[in-house]
């Protein structure tokens, strides 16, 4: 039950990614915010900790290059004032070109800033309804993922919509005193990032036997509630593994762009292993989610080089997730269009990622700030990666949707006139550096129009 408000608060559900920097962005424009997180008092299958913005799955937030597209969505949160970005980047830990932060300390670093703000109520209790209360009934909704049962099926009454699963994914994290360095090589793809990642290089004969092992291996059942329709950017490894004996070795186990310095060789197929912590006392499996029988992961785990003696802090999993059917029921601001006093952000409104996580819940915040102003609300620009994200959400085809992850892709292509621009942008850094420029003189205007200072997106 909704504990009585303050006349004007405006409330948002989930202390996750989304719901956290929903609520910064909120106050910072001077609204008070009632935030509700069911943990403590109401676990999840994922979570460990009560702590708010946990990450669950891998510790990283994916490319930091400018000239990528998760890169630049950053570069724009950053320049916005995302709190969560800024949180990234004081609690980094050695990724490569990657943003891969100390989860613990990147938990910790929100959880402190959000219990901090004097504008901000936070309330541990689980919300099993959207309430009609609060300023104009103004309501963000991100609870994620793992939203509770009786609030998923609130959601579908006020939608109209069927639930959407899909599968996310947990990789497993070893000790790292338990791995057996001398099989294993520092080193980031094409020594992009200097040595940040362990590599755990194969034979044809050790892949061809792992695959088989996989092949075999026993996997959870599934529950009566489940199925098996995979987030297919998400795949487990079994599943990789039943679509082509080398599809593994061109995906999470891909040996492009790495040699092996005592062989001078590349690598028949290779398992990189991320620092997760800035103890560097443990490791993640990157791209390892898998379906199996703990027993099972630990047997097979242990037949990569480098691993025969891995002691493992978590084991893979796969776990259902909740997505709304966004382009036929948001608007590309976020908002329910049959009900614009509610808002959707994070993997709830159809996305994909711990940074889209964050951008849709900045986009969310910002937008019921405006909303609870009187004022209109202001898509960002189609050519920056936040308002190509949301255009994504609102107006992709409906049947089969799935969340998406930030890219290119979702970009308008470069308006080219002459053919000196269709020369000049031949070569496709060119083309991304240009998209990039165009989305950051986009943004400028997009802040001018939501009255936004320089000492706000510094």
């Amino acid at each position: 039950m909704v504990k009585q408000m303050k006349k004007e608060e405006i409330l948002v559900l989930g202390g996750g990614l989304s719901g956290c920097e929903a609520a910064w962005q909120l106050a910072r424009a001077g609204w008070p915010v009632r935030l509700y997180e069911m943990r403590p008092e109401k676990n999840t299958p994922a979570h460990q900790t009560a702590k708010l913005a946990e990450l669950v799955c891998s510790n990283s937030l994916k490319s930091n290059n400018p000239v990528s597209a998760p890169g630049l969505l950053k570069e724009e949160l950053r320049r916005a004032g995302s709190l969560l970005v800024s949180v990234a980047d004081n609690v980094a830990v050695p990724g490569g070109q990657a943003l891969a932060v100390d989860r613990e300390q990147f938990a910790a670093g929100v959880s402190e800033a959000i219990e901090g703000n004097p504008l901000i109520t936070l309330v541990r209790e689980e919300v099993r309804e959207i309430p009609r209360e609060g300023r104009e009934g103004i309501v963000v909704v991100a609870t994620g993922p793992l939203t509770s049962g009786p609030l998923a099926e609130d959601i579908a009454r006020l939608t109209g919509s069927a639930h959407l699963y899909f599968y996310d994914a947990i990789s497993p994290i070893v000790d790292s005193a338990t791995l057996d360095e001398s099989k294993i090589f520092r080193a980031s793809r094409y020594g992009k990032g200097g040595e940040d990642y362990l590599n755990c290089p194969l034979t044809k004969d050790d892949y061809e036997k792992f695959v088989d092992e996989i092949l075999s291996a026993e996997e959870v059942e599934l529950h009566s509630f489940e199925d098996t329709r995979y987030f297919e950017a998400c795949l487990p490894i079994e599943e990789l593994a039943r679509r082509g004996r080398d599809t593994l070795r061109f995906g999470p186990m891909k040996p492009v762009g790495l040699t092996d310095p005592r062989t001078g060789r590349r690598p028949y197929a290779v398992v990189q292993l991320r620092q997760e912590n800035q103890r560097a006392d443990s490791y993640n499996l990157v791209g390892f989610q898998n379906h199996l029988k703990f027993g099972e992961q630990k047997r097979i785990l242990r037949m990569i080089p480098g691993l025969e003696r891995a002691g493992f802090l978590r084991f893979g999993q796969i776990h259902r997730n909740t997505y709304l059917n966004a382009p036929a029921l948001l608007s590309d601001t976020l908002q329910l269009r049959q009900a614009p006093n509610i808002f959707f952000a994070g993997q709830l409104c159809g996305t994909e990622g711990y940074i889209e996580a964050m951008a849709t819940g900045f986009m969310a915040g910002t937008q019921a700030a405006r909303l609870a102003g009187g004022e209109e609300p202001v898509p960002l620009p189609r050519e920056t990666a936040l308002g190509s994200l949301c255009h994504y959400i609102s107006s992709a085809e409906r049947k089969g949707y799935q969340p998406a992850n930030i890219a290119f892709d979702l970009l308008p292509p470069l308006e080219l006139f002459t053919e000196e621009e269709h020369k000049r942008y031949r070569d496709k850094r060119l083309r991304r550096e240009e998209q990039c420029r165009r989305a950051q003189a986009a943004l400028d205007i997009w802040f001018e129009k939501m009255q936004l200072t320089e000492t706000v997106h510094k």
